[in-house]
C-alpha cells in the first residue's frame, strides 16, 4: 500500500525489503474521528495495526469495572501482535484520541507472510520479547498507581540511615522498600514489583543486571548518589529503562570531610588521639604544618571542587586548580588560578581529587603523574577511587614522593567498603597495604555522609520518580543521565 513505510516501523524494519512488501500489498488506511474506536476489549483479534498519525488511548477493564488507561499510542507504535499466532480476545479498548489514522494488516496475511518469511518470525520474537518485559514494567507500575501504600520503590544497599532518611520524607504516595543487599544478578528478583529501583555507588547495574532489571518490570533506575560510572547506560537504553541520578546532595559535605583529612593528617590528632588514650603525652613525631600560606591544587571544579577552594582561601590558601573546562568566572569569584594539570602537581603541597570517573579520567595518577607530585606532598580523594592507581600510589608512599595521602574512595572498595569486615582477612593486597602507612588515614566513602546531605539526596530522588511516575521520560527528566 502506497504510504505505508515499514522501514520505520518495528518490528519490521529488520526484515528484508521483500518481506515488507508483501506486507504492505494486503495493509489497509483506515480513519478514525476522537473518540471513535478501533475495536473494544473482548472482540476478535482479526488484524494487526500501526500508527499512521494522531494518538490512541488503550484502556482496559479493572475486575471492579473500571476503566482504566494503560497508555497512549503515537506514530509508529504497533499493536494487536499477540493476537496474530493464537485465537486469543483483544485485551483492551483502542480509540482515537485525536484525529487519527492507522494502516491495518489482516490475520490471514500476517500469518502467511509468517509461514513464508522466516525473517518475520525473527524480528516478531525479538519484538515480543520487548513487549513482555514492557508489559510486565507497566503492571508493575499498575499496581504501585492503584496501592494504598503508594508506589513501591525497591532500595537497594540500604544502611539504617538512608531507611531512616526515606522514613523521613514527605512521600506518602511511594512506598520506600529497602533491602540490605547489593544489587547484582543474584539480588534483582528482588525487584520484582518494583516499577523504580533506587541504587548506590557500588552496586552491580552492568548490563546482566539491567536485563533482569527490565525481565522484573522496573522502568526506572534512580542512583542515590552523583557517579554513575557503574551504570551500562548503552543496556539501559536497549531495554527502555530510564536512569535519573541526586548530582548535587552536598558539595559542601564532601569538600569540608576532604579538609577534614587534610586537617587530620597534617596534624596527625588520630594518631594523638590513640596515644592519649594509652597514656602516652609526648608530641614526638606529630609536627604539621600551617596551611595558611600553602598551595592547595585542586583538580575538578564542579560544586565540591569549588566549595573545596572556598575553604582553602578561607585558610589563607593559595589555588591552583585543573579542569577540562576552565571556569574563569570561578577563578575570578573564588581567587584561585587554573593551570595544566602537570604544572598543579608540581607546584601543590597538597592535591585534592574532584573529578568525576570515566574513560579518561581513569587511573588519572598514575606513576608517571605521581612522580610529578612536590616532594612530600599530601594526597587527598574524596572523589572515585579510579582516579589514582593504588600501586603507584604505595610506591611512592614507600620512597616519601608522598608525604600522606588522605583516602575516601578505594578503586575495588565495593567488597569492602560501607560493610563490616572486622573478622574477615583483608585478602586484597593493595588496600592491605595501605592501611598498614601511618601517614595514611582511609575512610569508608564516608565524606558525603551528613544530615543534610541524606535529606538532599532523599529529597531529590523522590523528586526524581515523582517526574517519572508523572509521565517524564529520558532527557524530559531533570536530572537524567542519557
Amino acid at each position: 500500500m502506497s504510504g505505508l513505510n515499514l522501514d520505520a516501523v518495528e518490528p519490521f524494519a529488520s526484515c528484508r525489503p521483500e518481506t515488507r512488501a508483501t506486507l504492505a500489498t494486503s495493509a489497509e488506511r483506515r480513519r478514525l474521528a476522537p473518540g471513535e474506536h478501533l475495536f473494544r476489549e473482548g472482540d476478535a483479534g482479526t488484524f494487526m495495526f500501526t500508527v499512521k498519525s494522531g494518538r490512541l488511548t488503550v484502556r482496559a477493564q479493572t475486575d471492579a469495572g473500571t476503566s482504566v488507561v494503560l497508555r497512549d499510542m503515537t506514530a509508529g507504535e504497533v499493536g494487536g501482535l499477540t493476537t496474530m499466532t493464537t485465537d486469543k480476545r483483544r485485551s483492551a479498548t483502542v480509540s482515537a484520541a485525536d484525529e487519527s489514522v492507522v494502516v491495518t494488516i489482516p490475520k490471514a496475511a500476517f500469518v502467511r507472510a509468517l509461514a513464508d518469511h522466516d525473517d518475520l518470525a525473527r524480528a516478531l520474537i525479538a519484538f515480543l520479547a520487548k513487549k513482555v518485559r514492557t508489559k510486565t514494567r507497566r503492571l508493575a507500575t499498575l499496581m504501585g498507581a492503584t496501592s494504598t501504600e503508594g508506589t513501591p520503590v525497591a532500595v537497594f544497599d540500604a544502611k539504617s540511615y538512608d531507611a531512616q532518611a526515606f522514613r523521613e520524607l514527605d512521600a506518602q504516595d511511594l512506598s520506600f522498600h529497602c533491602f540490605e543487599a547489593k544489587l547484582d544478578e543474584r539480588t534483582a528478583a528482588l525487584a520484582a514489583g518494583h516499577p523504580v529501583i533506587c541504587a548506590f555507588v557500588n552496586d552491580d547495574l552492568r548490563g546482566p543486571v539491567i536485563r533482569a532489571l527490565a525481565d522484573h518490570g522496573v522502568g526506572l533506575i534512580a542512583l542515590r548518589c552523583a557517579g554513575y560510572n557503574n551504570v551500562d547506560l548503552e543496556a539501559a537504553k536497549d531495554c527502555g529503562l530510564d536512569v535519573v541520578r541526586v548530582p548535587a546532595y552536598s558539595p559542601h559535605a564532601v569538600a569540608e570531610h576532604a579538609f577534614a583529612l587534610i586537617s587530620t593528617l597534617n596534624r596527625k590528632t588520630h594518631r594523638a588521639y590513640a596515644r592519649v588514650r594509652e597514656g602516652n603525652f609526648s608530641l614526638g613525631g606529630l609536627v604539621g604544618f600551617d596551611l595558611f600560606g600553602r598551595t592547595l591544587g585542586v583538580v575538578g571544579t564542579g560544586k565540591i571542587g569549588r566549595c573545596t577552594a572556598e575553604i582553602a582561601r578561607g585558610f589563607g590558601m593559595r589555588v591552583l586548580a585543573y579542569d577540562a573546562f576552565p571556569n574563569e568566572e570561578l577563578a575570578r569569584q573564588v581567587g584561585l588560578e587554573y593551570v595544566e594539570l602537570d604544572r598543579l602537581l608540581e607546584r601543590s603541597d597538597i592535591v585534592s581529587l574532584h573529578a568525576p570517573l570515566n574513560p579518561e579520567t581513569y587511573h588519572l595518577l598514575d606513576a608517571e603523574r605521581i612522580e610529578r607530585m612536590k616532594q612530600g606532598a599530601m594526597l587527598i580523594n574524596t572523589s572515585r577511587g579510579g582516579l589514582v592507581d593504588a600501586s603507584a600510589l604505595i610506591d611512592a608512599l614507600k620512597s616519601g614522593r608522598i608525604g600522606a595521602a588522605g583516602l575516601d574512595v578505594y578503586e575495588e572498595e565495593s567488597e569492602y567498603f560501607f560493610e563490616d569486615r572486622s573478622d574477615r582477612v583483608i585478602t586484597d593486597d593493595l588496600l592491605a597495604r595501605l592501611i598498614t602507612f601511618n601517614n595514611v588515614l582511609i575512610t569508608s566513602h564516608q565524606a558525603f555522609l551528613t544530615t543534610d546531605a541524606l535529606s538532599n539526596i532523599a529529597t531529590t530522588t523522590r523528586d526524581n520518580i515523582r517526574e517519572w511516575l508523572a509521565g517524564q521520560r529520558g532527557s524530559e527528566l531533570t536530572n537524567a543521565v542519557v
